[in-house]
């Protein structure tokens, strides 16, 4: 057993690195994510201060055929990285993988020949002592043999329990090989962590997955014998009795417990279905019942990480790793879900429960994850660094794992606010009290300057939705062109940010209006730029597309050279030179063309409008954009202002479309007659546009298709194909 000597855990990292087979299609986490040819983005994590890292040598990767001679050298070279930072691997071979394409998860041959594949591996690599020989075994078997959600697409429990002895019976084998080379080799076992509660009606089916859950360990630790609880089980199923008995016979407990935990896991199943959304229904034959997130049920069960945690170190005594903690949410909640669990297991350590490690999960994030992998077309999550634009980004999460893993206290505010899943609003039946903090005295605040404007109002929506303290003010209390006032109101408020969502808008006012549209773009931004520094304060401003000129087929990114046509690109312009020039810790975001579904003053709103009337609707068919939903630019902005990015950033939906283009968008979701769009050229403004502004990026590449956005803006204000009312 390893002896437990640090007060605190350590901190380990993990990379996303499955390679699952749907249907005779492999997706390999690595390959989406570039790592294969960008190695030196893992450069990275050798920053970080973790002790150990997930890495992974994976069968289907190294061996994709059995004749296949395996090439090394990217993962020596990796390995080798690892070892000149002390930074040291954790080798998983399998990762909700089925193997190559000569065996499979249900194959008779397949413990032996991946035992094979693990000698190789040992051979190669004898100087690494720890091993997950099969990651989340119990998992990939559920969502292989019982749900048929990966390869080899089964749906009973016959399967299911195949796969997993399967999967054991590799493990141990190969750990066998492993230690024949290296005989100090430790096992690192991982495992989801979720547990089911229920109704007193379901209790029966509740208690029979609770004993599930176990399986993987009881059979590693030898604890599958005819006195189990699920031994009859698996005799019924027709399970051998000598495949039970090899486990008994050759008993491989694991050196470490990796406990991978993800929020969502903890069930509750409820027979009162109408309680609950029709997605979350099923049942089993004999109850229908929901099977929902057991965060969002009240009941009174002891439940939570810290009742889990206790109950795997009661049941086995072995040292126990989080091997995964992720959440898959906003930047402030991935902070407070990271230590929230780092902060459960320093607990656990001070009550002397062998708590040793905390992964964080995922650190280049992870792709697909939203539709099980069993999709191509796979959405991006963002870890500890986002690489979403082709570099390794460090969030505020990279900043927050940093400064745990040196034992340094690090305050950020939003950390002291609790996370969603301690707040009332969880709950599919609300509660009488509330325990929200929007805005308090006890919390630094962000202040939001724009109160009558679109943005404003969205930051000040969003912020109440994420639970981050905020005021909306408007000009009476923080007239941008006043510095007095401003002073005024950092002293009352002692803000850790501001957003300046305030300006002048009116782009073709702006030619026979200069002085005001120079005062309030650029004077003004500049003086709130001087507060926020001399007061050591984040501010995150905004600005415009319009600082282009057009002459370009490719969108804009950030280092194009400016060169607006009007009046108002330009106060935008000089802006960004100042900012640029006195100010370069200011995260300024340029972006484009609104909609939102909050306010009636965007493009789209007067389009359906119009069309509701009747009326033809004009829209020019030779200008190119890059439309930018409200919701979605709040969000990814707030993101990188708690990432503590600086400098100018695009940020708009990607697709690039004219006008036309985007209004035929729009009412294709509609019963709306698309006849009264007349297409049309360039309208005769008074202020000249660019014929093409679209607006790409190099540095940020999280927002949201257009068609998504679309799909949003619908969904939110709740119009259905069929009917239209705005």
């Amino acid at each position: 057993m390893l002896i437990i000597k640090n007060t605190l855990p350590e901190i380990w990292g993990g990379i996303e690195c499955t390679i699952n087979r749907v249907a005779d299609r492999y997706l390999d986490q690595l390959e989406l994510a570039g790592l294969y040819n960008e190695p030196a983005l893992l450069d990275a994590v050798h920053d970080l201060g973790i002790k150990k890292i997930r890495f992974p040598i994976l069968w289907e990767k190294h061996q994709p055929t059995q004749s296949t001679k395996i090439d090394w050298s990217w993962t020596e070279a990796r390995l080798a990285e690892l070892r000149s930072n002390n930074i040291e691997p954790i080798a998983g071979l399998l990762h909700h993988g089925s193997g190559p394409t000569f065996t499979n998860l249900l194959a008779d041959d397949f413990p032996a020949l991946f035992a094979a594949y693990a000698s190789k591996v040992a051979t190669k690599f004898p100087w690494i002592d720890y091993y997950t020989p099969v990651n989340e075994p119990l998992t990939t078997a559920r969502f292989s043999g019982l749900y048929g959600f990966w390869y080899p697409h089964k749906k009973n429990d016959v399967s299911f329990l195949k796969i997993l002895l399967n999967e054991l019976k590799a493990s141990v084998l190969a750990m066998q090989e492993i230690r024949k080379i290296n005989p100090s080799a430790k096992f690192v076992q991982t495992e989801d962590l979720g547990k089911t509660y229920s109704t007193p009606l379901l209790s029966y089916q509740a208690n029979f997955e609770n004993n599930r859950r176990w399986l993987t360990y009881d059979f590693l630790c030898g604890k599958f014998t005819p006195d189990h609880t699920l031994w009859n089980y698996a005799i019924r199923l027709g399970i051998e009795k000598e495949k039970l008995q090899f486990f008994i016979d050759n008993p491989c407990p694991p050196d470490i417990i990796g406990v991978n935990h993800y929020i969502t896991s903890e069930r509750f199943l409820d027979e009162n279905i109408a309680h609950y959304p029709s997605v979350c229904r099923g049942g089993n034959g004999l109850h229908q019942y929901a099977d929902v997130e057991a965060i969002r049920v009240h009941f009174n069960e002891e439940h939570g990480l810290k009742h889990l945690l206790n109950e795997m170190w009661q049941r086995y005594n072995i040292p126990i790793a989080i091997t995964e903690a992720h959440l898959d949410c906003t930047r402030e909640e991935q902070l407070r879900w990271f230590k929230h669990v780092y902060e459960i297991s320093s607990q656990l350590m001070n009550d002397g429960v062998g708590l040793i490690a905390v992964t964080s999960w995922a650190l280049f994030g992870s792709f697909g994850w939203n539709k099980l992998l069993t999709d191509e077309s796979c959405e991006y999550q963002a870890g500890a660094f986002d690489i979403s634009a082709g570099y390794a980004r460090p969030t505020a999460l990279a900043s927050l794992i940093k400064s745990l893993s040196q034992q340094e206290n690090l305050h950020k505010n939003l950390l002291t606010l609790p996370g969603w899943w301690q707040l009332d609003a969880r709950y599919y039946s609300k509660k009488s009290s509330n325990t929200e903090v929007h805005n308090s005295n006890a919390h630094q605040p962000v202040i939001i300057i724009g109160k009558s404007g679109t943005l404003g109002k969205a930051f000040a929506k969003i912020c109440k939705e994420r639970n981050i303290p905020h005021f909306l003010l408007g000009r009476d209390e923080s007239d941008i062109c006043n510095e007095n006032l401003l002073i005024a109101m950092v002293e009352r408020y002692r803000p850790w940010a501001i957003i300046n969502a305030a300006g002048y808008v009116e782009v073709d006012e702006a030619e026979n209006d200069k002085d005001a549209c120079y005062k309030a773009n650029y004077v003004g931004t500049d003086i709130v730029a001087k507060i926020c520094l001399q007061h050591s304060i984040k501010l995150l401003s905004y600005s415009s597309d319009l600082v282009f000129d057009g002459n370009t087929t490719q969108p804009y990114v950030e280092t194009d050279l400016c060169n607006p046509l009007n009046t108002y690109g330009q106060s935008k312009q000089l802006a960004e030179m100042s900012l640029s020039k006195n100010y370069p810790e200011v995260l300024l975001i340029r972006t484009a063309a609104f909609f939102s579904p909050w306010d009636e003053y965007n493009f789209v709103h007067h389009l359906l409008l119009t069309l509701q009337a009747g009326n033809n609707f004009i829209v020019p068919d030779d200008v190119v954009i890059s439309p930018t939903y409200v919701p979605h630019l709040v969000h990814a902005s707030l993101d990188l202002l708690i990432d503590n990015a600086a400098g100018i950033w695009h940020l708009a939906n990607k697709g690039c479309v004219t006008w036309y283009e985007f209004a035929k968008k729009i009412v294709a979701y509609t019963t709306l007659d698309e006849a009264l769009l007349l297409p049309g050229y360039n309208m005769q403004v008074h202020a000249k546009r660019p014929a093409f502004s679209a607006l790409g990026s190099s540095k940020y590449n999280l927002m949201p298709s257009l068609d998504t956005a679309v799909d949003h803006y619908f969904s939110t204000v709740q119009i259905k194909r069929e009917t239209i009312t705005v």
